[in-house]
C-alpha cells in the first residue's frame, strides 16, 4: 500500500557565524513562500544546504528521490567552510502500488570530485537489502571502495518489494542431496549464515594432505557452489584469501573438531597438523580467507611421536585438543596464543604416535562438559608405543591435570583390536549432562561404555545396540528443543552404507516415530557413508555429510530425506534505514508475511514465527494466521529498536521452490522511504565557493532525478579578501589632469598654495584587494567627504584586483585631513555576515597658510 509522506517539520535556518559573532540574523532576501517551505524541506534536521532545488512532488504510481545535505563538521549551519565534511543523503520514496519484487538503483554522482569536495573513504551507507558498489570513472562500478578517487556511488536492491521499509529473506529450500560431490571426503558440515542472509555449508576435507585443495562451499540458498571457486581450495597459515590448486601447507586430522569464535562469528577455528607443528588454522567464511595458524605443539619427538591431534572443543575461554603422545593442547581464545604450561601432562594413552610413522592419524574425539574435557584415544597395535584398549581420559581445566576421579584412563573396550572414533556426553532425563561415554568398533554388536563426570559408572544408552559391531560411529549432533534432548549418531560401515541412530534422553530410549537405524534410500541411493550432522534451528532440519561425498538432510522428528521443512531468520533494525541524522523517521512495525508460498502446502499447525530481541529475549510468539501474516503492530519500537524473527515453516512438499523460484519471508514497518548516504570533505582551497549534488536512479515506474541542492562555501580565517584603502588629493592646477584618469599628480598632500584660501579638492580613493578570494559589498566610508561614497555606490572586487573613486569637494576651510575606509564581507559569506572595515588613509589639502603634516593612514 502506498503510504503518503509525511509533512515536513518546519526547521528554524541558523546562522553560525552571525551567532559566533554576536550578529542579528537576518530573513531570507527574495525568497517567496514557496521557496522558503522547499528549503525547509531539503534541509532536514541540521541541514546546511542553501539555494537548493524544490523536491519533486509524489504521486502514486511514481517514485522519487529527494536529496538532502548536513555539515557533519558544524551541525545547523547555514553554508560550509573549507574543510568542512558534509552528509548527502537520498531518500528513495518508491511509488510502487504492487507486491512483486523489481529492482531499483540509485546512483550518486559526486559533482566536482576531487576538486570541490572529495569522497571520504567508507562513508558510503545503503538501506538492509541493498548492494552498495563505487566508481572511479562513473560509468564503471564495483563492490569494493575505491577510497578519495570515487567520482559516484551507487546501491542496488534487485528484489525491492512494496515501499522498500522492510527485509526480504529467502525461504530456505528443503535441502535436497547435492547433484555434484562435495569433493574429497568431507566430513561433519559447517553451517553459516552470511551478512546478506545466505545459507552456506562449508567442510574440510579429513586426512586430508597439506598440499591438497580440501575446503568446500555450498550455498543452501542457490542449491549449488558459492561464488569464490572453483572448490575445492587449500588451507594455508598465513592469512589472506584462499588459493587454488595444490598450494597448501595444512593437512586436517582423522576426526576433526570445529569452533566458531564467538569473538568473531564468522571465523571457524579447526585442528590443523603442517609440517613442523599441530595447531589451531582460522578459516574466516565471510572473507573466503585463511585467518591465521597458531602451533600447540611441534611435531616429531621420541620415543611417542607427535603426528597429528584430535579435537578441537571450547571450555571456557580456551580450546583445546589431544595430541597423538596423549599431551593435552590448549589455546586461548581471546589472544589466539598457547595457553601458558601447554601442553600438559596426558591424560589418556598416546595412539598412533610411533616416530616412524609421521602421517600417524589420531583416533578418537574430544567432548567438553562445564569445566572437564573429555577424550577418548584408541592405541591399536601397530601404530601405538604402547597398545591397549580404547580409554576414556578426562581433563581439568581448573587444575590443568586429571579431573577427581580420573587419575588413570577409564578403559572403553575389551583390547586392542576395538576402537572408538567419538566420545560424547550423556544426559539425565531433565536434559543435564550427567555423563562421558564412548562406543567401540568391535565384537558383536556396538559397545557403548558411559562413566559419570566423577568416573563412576554409569548407565549407556541402548540406542546404538541396535548396529551390528563392525559399524563406524561417530560425535553425535544433540538437539535440544521444546520437547526433549535427542542426540543423533551418524553411523556406517558393513552391512550399513549410511544411516542415522537417534537416542531420546528425556525418555531414555530410541527416539519414538525414529526408525532404528534411518537409512537416507532418497540421498544417494542410501550410500551416504555418515560422518557428521549439524543442526539449523531455523528450518529444524539435520544437514549431514559423509564419505559418500553428498550432502543431504534429514527430518529430525521422523529421519525422513530430505526434510521438507523451510525457513528463514532475519533481524529488523529500522534504524539501519536511514542516515541523515534526523529522527521521527520510523513510525512503527508493521507485519510479518509469507510470498510466493503456495499457503496450502504449509502445515500452519506445526510452523511458528519466533519474535525475539536480536540477543535472544523472547518478544512475543504470534500466530501465524490462516493468509501466511503475522501482526507485529503492537510491538513498541522504543522499547525494541530492533526485531529477530525467525520463521520455522513445516511443509507438505518442496513444489513452491522448483525451477529457481524463490519464496521470501516480509518483515515490515512503517516509515519514511530508506536513505542512502556518503560523505565529502569540502576542498581547503578557496576557488571552492559551492559544493552541488544531484541523484539519478530507477525502478519499476521508470527514471528518476533528485532535486539538486547547492551548498554555499563560506570562506574561513585562511580565505577572506586582503582590502585596503589609499585617500590621495590631486596636485595639479589644470583640473582635466583631475579627472577619473588622469595623471595628477596625485599624493597625500596638496601643494602649498594651490587651493588659495578656499577651492575645490580633487579626491581619489583606491580600494585595492591583494586576495586570496574575492570582495563583495565593499563601500567607501568618507564621512568628511559623502560625495566620495555616493561615487563610489556598493560593488564587488575580485582577488588581485583595484578599483580607484573619483570625488571633489569644495573647501570652506583649510588646511583640511580628509580620511576614508572600506568596508566589505567576502565573496560568499552567509548572509547578515558582518562587514569589515580596512584600516583608514588620509590625504591633506593645504591652504597658504597650511602647516604641513605628516598625512598617511590613520
Amino acid at each position: 500500500m502506498l503510504r503518503s509522506p509525511r509533512p515536513p517539520k518546519p526547521i528554524p535556518l541558523r546562522n553560525r557565524r552571525a551567532a559566533r559573532n554576536g550578529g542579528a540574523r537576518r530573513p531570507l532576501r527574495a525568497a517567496t513562500a514557496a521557496a522558503v517551505t522547499s528549503a525547509l524541506l531539503l534541509l532536514g534536521l541540521g541541514g546546511a544546504a542553501t539555494g537548493a532545488g524544490a523536491a519533486p512532488a509524489d504521486t502514486a504510481g511514481t517514485s522519487a528521490l529527494v536529496k538532502t545535505v548536513q555539515n557533519a563538521t558544524h551541525p545547523g549551519a547555514a553554508t560550509a567552510e573549507h574543510g568542512d565534511t558534509l552528509n548527502w543523503a537520498v531518500t528513495y520514496r518508491s511509488g510502487s502500488t504492487g507486491d512483486s519484487p523489481a529492482p531499483a538503483v540509485v546512483t550518486d554522482p559526486i559533482t566536482g570530485a576531487g576538486a570541490a569536495q572529495t569522497y571520504v573513504p567508507g562513508s558510503l551507507q545503503v538501506p538492509p537489502g541493498w548492494t552498495p558498489s563505487w566508481s572511479t570513472d562513473g560509468s564503471t562500478f564495483g563492490a569494493t571502495d575505491t577510497g578519495t578517487a570515487t567520482t559516484a556511488v551507487r546501491a542496488e536492491n534487485p528484489v525491492l518489494r512494496g515501499v522498500g521499509t522492510g527485509v526480504t529473506p529467502l525461504l530456505l529450500a528443503p535441502v535436497q542431496p547435492t547433484a555434484q560431490s562435495t569433493g574429497g571426503d568431507g566430513f561433519t558440515p559447517i553451517l553459516h549464515r552470511t551478512a546478506t542472509g545466505e545459507i552456506q555449508s562449508w567442510n574440510i576435507y579429513h586426512h586430508a594432505g597439506r598440499t591438497a585443495p580440501q575446503v568446500v562451499c555450498l550455498s543452501l540458498t542457490a542449491g549449488q557452489p558459492c561464488t569464490g571457486g572453483p572448490w575445492p581450495r587449500p588451507l594455508n597459515t598465513a592469512p589472506g584469501p584462499l588459493g587454488s590448486g595444490a598450494t597448501g601447507d595444512i593437512g586436517s586430522p582423522l576426526t576433526p573438531q570445529y569452533v566458531f569464535d564467538p569473538a568473531h562469528p564468522g571465523q571457524v577455528l579447526y585442528p590443523a597438523v603442517t609440517a613442523t607443528a599441530v595447531g589451531v588454522g582460522c578459516l574466516d567464511l565471510d572473507a573466503q580467507a585463511n585467518c591465521g595458524f597458531t602451533a600447540l605443539a611441534a611435531t616429531g619427538g621420541s620415543p611417542s611421536s607427535v603426528n597429528s591431534l584430535g579435537g578441537l572443543v571450547r571450555s571456557g575461554d580456551n580450546l583445546y585438543g589431544v595430541a597423538t603422545d596423549g599431551r593435552t593442547l590448549c589455546l586461548a581464545l581471546a589472544t589466539r596464543t598457547p595457553c601458558a604450561g601447554q601442553p600438559y601432562a596426558p591424560v589418556v594413552p598416546a595412539n598412533h604416535d610411533l616416530p616412524s610413522t609421521p602421517n600417524g592419524l589420531y583416533l578418537g574425539a574430544l567432548t567438553a562438559v562445564g569445566g572437564q574435557v573429555f577424550a577418548s584415544s584408541s592405541p591399536q597395535s601397530g601404530g601405538s608405543t604402547v597398545p591397549g584398549p580404547p580409554a576414556l581420559g578426562c581433563f581439568d581445566t581448573a587444575t590443568l591435570t586429571a579431573c577427581a576421579g580420573w587419575g588413570t584412563p577409564h578403559p572403553v573396550g575389551p583390547n586392542a583390536g576395538y576402537y572408538t572414533y567419538n566420545a560424547y556426553a550423556a544426559y539425565d532425563t531433565a536434559g543435564h549432562p550427567d555423563g562421558v561415554c564412548a562406543s567401540t568398533v568391535g565384537g558383536a554388536t556396538v559397545q557403548t561404555t558411559c562413566y559419570g563426570l566423577d568416573g563412576s559408572a554409569h548407565a549407556a544408552p541402548g540406542s546404538l545396540g541396535a548396529l551390528a559391531g563392525n559399524v563406524l560411529t561417530f560425535n553425535p549432533e544433540t538437539v535440544t528443543t521444546d520437547t526433549g534432548t535427542r542426540s543423533y549418531f551418524p553411523a556406517w560401515g558393513g552391512s550399513v552404507a549410511g544411516a542415522t541412530v537417534c537416542h531420546d534422553w528425556t525418555a531414555n530410549a530410541p527416539c519414538a516415530g525414529f526408525p532404528l537405524p534411518a537409512g537416507h534410500p532418497n540421498a544417494n541411493g542410501g550410500a551416504t557413508r555418515d560422518y557428521g550432522y549439524s543442526y539449523d534451528s531455523t528450518t529444524r532440519c539435520l544437514i549431514g555429510l559423509g564419505d559418500g561425498g553428498v550432502l543431504f538432510s534429514l527430518d529430525p522428528a521422523t529421519g525422513a530425506s530430505p526434510c521438507v521443512h523451510s525457513g528463514a531468520a532475519v533481524t529488523l533494525k529500522p534504524g539501519d534505514f536511514y542516515c541523515d541524522g534526523a529522527s521521527g523517521h520510523v513510525q512503527g512495525y508493521d507485519k510479518v508475511r509469507l510470498t510466493d508460498i503456495d499457503l496450502s502446502h504449509v502445515v500452519l499447525s506445526a510452523s511458528r514465527v519466533l519474535v525475539t530481541d536480536p540477543d535472544g529475549t523472547p518478544v512475543a510468539t504470534p500466530a501465524l494466521g490462516a493468509d501466511g501474516t503475522v501482526d507485529l503492530s503492537g510491538i513498541p519500537v522504543a522499547a525494541h529498536p530492533a526485531l529477530t524473527v525467525t520463521a520455522q515453516l513445516v511443509l507438505t512438499t518442496s513444489a513452491d521452490f522448483a525451477n529457481g523460484h524463490h519464496p521470501t519471508l516480509v518483515v515490515e514497518y512503517r516509515g519514511d522511504g530508506p536513505q542512502i548516504c556518503f560523505r565529502t570533505t569540502v576542498a581547503a582551497a578557496c576557488t571552492a565557493t559551492a559544493v552541488t549534488n544531484t541523484a539519478n536512479g530507477s525502478d519499476a515506474t521508470g527514471t528518476l532525478t533528485s532535486n539538486t541542492v547547492t551548498t554555499a562555501v563560506a570562506p574561513g580565517t585562511g580565505c577572506q579578501p586582503q582590502v585596503t584603502v589609499e585617500k590621495e588629493i590631486c596636485g595639479s592646477a589644470n583640473s582635466h589632469d583631475c579627472l577619473p584618469g588622469g595623471p595628477g599628480p596625485w599624493a597625500k598632500t596638496s601643494p602649498v598654495g594651490l587651493l588659495g584660501l578656499l577651492g575645490t579638492a580633487h579626491w581619489r580613493i583606491t580600494v585595492s584587494n591583494a586576495g586570496p578570494v574575492d570582495a563583495a559589498s565593499v563601500t567607501v566610508n568618507d564621512p568628511t567627504t559623502p560625495a566620495c561614497r555616493q561615487a563610489a555606490g556598493t560593488f564587488a572586487l575580485a582577488a588581485g584586483t583595484s578599483r580607484a573613486v573619483y570625488c571633489d569637494s569644495l573647501l570652506l576651510a583649510l588646511p583640511l585631513k580628509n580620511t576614508a575606509s572600506a568596508s566589505f564581507v567576502a565573496a560568499n559569506s552567509p548572509a547578515g555576515t558582518t562587514p569589515t572595515t580596512t584600516a583608514p588613509s588620509a590625504a591633506v589639502a593645504c591652504s597658504l597658510l597650511c602647516i604641513l603634516a605628516v598625512p598617511g593612514k590613520d
